[in-house]
């Protein structure tokens, strides 16, 4: 896990690399009916917009809140840390869905009387994929990558 400031503005970036790419995956294939080839070609285009505002709600807001949340929960140092993982991860995911959905929502589903109705629909419709993503895919992954990365400078 990260030590220093850089270690976690590193981390926050490919975690929410993984993270938003995954869930644009996810949305557009549910847009179109289909996961096909093309999908994971045309993600890559929202992912550079949708990265950014990722990272600023996820480093700015939801990561401090999450942490504060899981922390209600769990206790560094007493708790095992996979229970520590899982409760910071369930509560990252618990902020930062519907943030992003409203984000979502605004940018591709427009902003108009339904706006409510649509971002509680995006966020109900993205949530369990969100929390599946994080939990089984994107935190394991990009824990290991980070951790080989910087396995030396932590030691």
């Amino acid at each position: 896990m990260p030590q220093t400031k850089l270690q976690n503005v590193i981390f926050t970036i490919m975690m929410v690399l993984v993270m938003v790419y995954g869930m644009v995956v996810y949305n557009i294939t549910l847009d179109r009916g289909a996961l096909t080839n093309d999908v994971f070609y045309i993600a890559l285009f929202e992912l550079p917009i949708m990265g950014v505002i990722g990272f600023i709600i996820e480093f700015l807001i939801a990561g401090k809140l999450a942490q504060k949340m899981a922390f209600k929960i769990v206790t560094p140092g007493q708790d095992k840390p996979i229970m520590i993982i899982l409760a910071i991860s369930t509560m990252t995911v618990m902020c930062m869905c519907p943030m992003m959905s409203l984000v979502a929502t605004c940018l591709f589903k427009g902003i108009d009387s339904q706006i409510i109705a649509k971002w509680i629909q995006l966020t109900v419709t993205n949530f369990p994929m969100a929390l599946c993503w994080q939990i089984f895919v994107a935190g394991p992954v990009v824990r290991f990558i980070f951790g080989h990365t910087f396995a030396k400078s932590n030691k």
